[in-house]
């Protein structure tokens, strides 16, 4: 029987997708930490680790040698999600973010290669689009539609308010198009970096040993089962208990910049995807909707699917390392997995929030974790 391991697997995409492989008969071992930030000091939400047939829960992190090796020993394939994730915590925690993502990483590859992972047929990462920076945009004048990467906005732009990306030849305002897998990279917060870190990491580590890979960019993932009590990551979430609590919604900026929005389960479709097929894919590979939606209107609809008014509340303010906009082109998505996203955005809202509401009501931090940008001054 094939041993699928799943690091950071008791997080909220590997509670949609460890079911699912499990379904399919492999054995699954999981190796998590239960971060405290993520389950909370006493973690309630992890007894399916215990009692799912077929699978082996090991605690422990890919910053431990020892743990690693014995989580690696026998198994077949990796799927790495263990990661910190968010882009406003991670400039100022530079060093956990390095730690977790990048040496983890990089002690995942040595047991690739020459330690229990030796046997280990095929990598698939959980990258992001962050690594993208700004992503792609065209001048809506130009006949030939040429294809621009800029940089990062920078500080004085922001606290000028002046939001939107700008031709570096003539000054007129950009718009975006969907960014491809081969558009330039240019992490604009420390986040991002460590993820195009973990990038480098797999697809040389892997190729240096004959190893499938694929590496995924994944897209704002939302869904059901997605940690109510972290407020670093997961707008919707932190919309979510806002919104239960009659709280506003300060959106950013002037609520018009856009995400991609792409529900769990598509997510694991497309991480499945590339796990079994018969031949890895060798691939960085995009995973969103592939549809950009601006944050205000994410925020209305959301409001509406809990059946209150909208209270959005534009604050102009700013995070250092925040992005404009993003959405991606997911044609390589289709082609080399055979997945299309199915879960529309009004359709996710919806299960998102009858999951929301059957859940205990939890603490807002998202505005102690805005001060704490605030007071080191990235923010503003």
């Amino acid at each position: 029987m094939k041993t699928i391991l799943v690091t950071g697997g008791a997080g909220f995409i590997g509670r949609h997708l460890v079911p699912g492989l499990l379904k399919e008969g492999y054995h699954v071992r999981i190796l998590d930490t239960l971060s405290a930030q993520v389950h909370g000091q006493i973690p309630a939400d992890v007894a399916w680790l215990q009692n799912s047939p077929g699978l082996e829960f090991q605690r422990g992190s890919v910053c431990s040698t020892t743990d690693l090796r014995r989580a690696c020993d026998g198994a077949d394939t990796v799927i790495h999600l263990a990661a910190e994730t968010g882009t406003g915590q991670s400039m100022y925690e530079i060093g956990r973010y390095v730690d977790q993502n990048v040496l983890g990483t990089a002690n995942l590859m040595q047991q690739l290669v020459d330690g229990s992972g030796s046997g280990v047929k095929r990598v698939i990462l959980a990258s992001s689009r962050a690594v993208y920076g700004e992503g792609a945009f065209i001048r809506a004048g130009d006949p030939h539609q040429r294809r621009l990467t800029p940089p990062t906005r920078g500080i004085g732009q922001l606290r000028h308010r002046q939001w939107e990306l700008r031709c570096p030849e003539t000054g007129e305002e950009l718009t975006a198009v969907p960014t491809r897998e081969d558009d330039r990279t240019d992490p604009a917060s420390i986040y991002a970096a460590t993820k195009l870190a973990q990038e480098d990491l797999v697809r040389i580590g892997c190729a240096s040993k004959g190893v499938g890979f694929a590496i995924l960019r994944l897209q704002n993932v939302y869904g059901e089962g997605q940690s109510l009590a972290n407020p670093y990551t997961g707008l919707l979430t932190v919309f979510s208990n806002r919104i239960r609590r009659n709280l506003p919604l300060p959106v950013f900026e002037d609520a018009l910049e856009s995400r991609d929005f792409v529900h769990v389960a598509d997510v694991v479709s497309a991480i499945t995807a590339a796990c079994t097929r018969e031949d890895a894919p060798n691939a960085v590979i995009n995973v969103g909707s592939g549809a950009a939606t601006p944050v205000k209107d994410m925020a209305h609809a959301l409001s509406r699917a809990f059946g209150v008014e909208p209270r959005v509340e534009i604050t102009g303010q700013f995070r250092v390392g925040d992005i404009r906009h993003n959405f991606a082109d997911i044609s390589r998505l289709r082609q080399l997995l055979g997945v299309t996203p199915h879960v529309s955005l009004e359709a996710g809202i919806e299960r998102l929030v009858q999951w929301v509401k059957a859940q205990p009501l939890h603490e807002d931090r998202s505005a102690a974790a805005n001060e704490e940008l605030q007071r080191r001054k990235m923010m503003g």
